[in-house]
């Protein structure tokens, strides 16, 4: 009989924040899978958890997720737990759960902290419909191409930072996105914690020794309204230039034409039959 791999999100900070049922699951598996178990450690001497520990981190996922998956197989339950919050939100988990899922493996989630989801409710910015980009990549053209594919969102965007890197990816924000409205949360559930608020421009200028985990909500909401005051502005021929050049096809375009413009698609379909 296979086992379960459960899911078990830790506090982000304040052990406080950890679940009755995360404590409940991490006394009866049989294993437990974790990111550091250095830090995993210090967690289960904390509430009196003893049991076996293997490290499972991005570094080693590929190699160790056949192993995991092999000692469920045998029937073993296996906790997966990663330094801080919930697994496979910008840390590992994910690839073991495509595995288990291709071996028929039951999976079952520990709810608990998640850094971006509580940053965004205390951010003050729109909570309705938002995208999360977790780390920007170091690679400085597939920087850009994130960064371009962000301004596109229109919404609220959730992006993670270490400290050290946080002016730089502010900079690339301003430079790429604009001076838009966000909101910086720092050392959640810590001693520390704190939210700033501002336009990017306000927060280089405040944010200039940066300490702490970061997590960034960008109110890209606003650039909806603009981009509609654009298209009201443009003809026919440049709003299909427009959303041509951000890669639609004529369907598509001719679609979000007659949505802009509040008209019947076959109206604008006509205009462009031979186009």
């Amino acid at each position: 009989m296979k086992g379960n791999i459960y899911l078990v999100a830790t506090p982000i900070g304040n052990l406080e924040d950890i679940t009755f049922r995360a404590i409940k699951t991490l006394k009866e598996v049989d294993i437990i899978a974790a990111e550091d178990t250095r830090h995993t450690l210090q967690l289960l001497n904390h509430f009196e958890i003893s049991k076996p520990l293997i490290s499972y981190h991005r570094h080693n996922e590929e190699t160790k997720t056949e192993d995991l998956i092999n000692i469920v197989l045998e029937g073993k339950n296996i906790a997966i737990v990663t330094d801080a919050g919930t697994p496979g939100i910008s840390d590992p988990g994910e690839e073991i759960v495509k595995e288990a899922i291709k071996n028929q493996i039951n999976i079952i989630p520990i709810p608990g902290a998640c850094a971006l989801i509580n940053s965004l409710i205390v951010s003050g910015i729109s909570t309705k419909e938002f995208s999360f980009f977790g780390f920007l990549p170091l690679n400085k053209k597939n920087r850009k191409q994130v960064l371009e594919k962000i301004k596109e969102e229109q919404k609220t965007v959730i992006l993670y930072e270490a400290p050290h890197k946080l002016q730089n990816t502010l900079q690339d924000i301003l430079e790429k996105i604009g001076d838009v409205n966000a909101c910086l949360v720092r050392e959640l559930t810590k001693l520390h914690e704190e939210k700033l608020y501002g336009t990017i421009s306000q927060l280089i200028q405040i944010c200039k020794e940066p300490k702490g985990e970061f997590v960034i909500i960008l109110d890209l909401n606003e650039l909806k309204s603009k981009v509609k005051e654009q298209h009201n502005e443009m003809t026919l021929e440049e709003q299909y230039l427009f959303y041509e050049k951000q890669g639609l096809d004529k369907k598509d375009i001719i679609k979000q034409i007659a949505k802009d413009r509040k008209v019947a698609k076959n109206e604008i379909y006509q205009i462009f039959l031979n186009k």
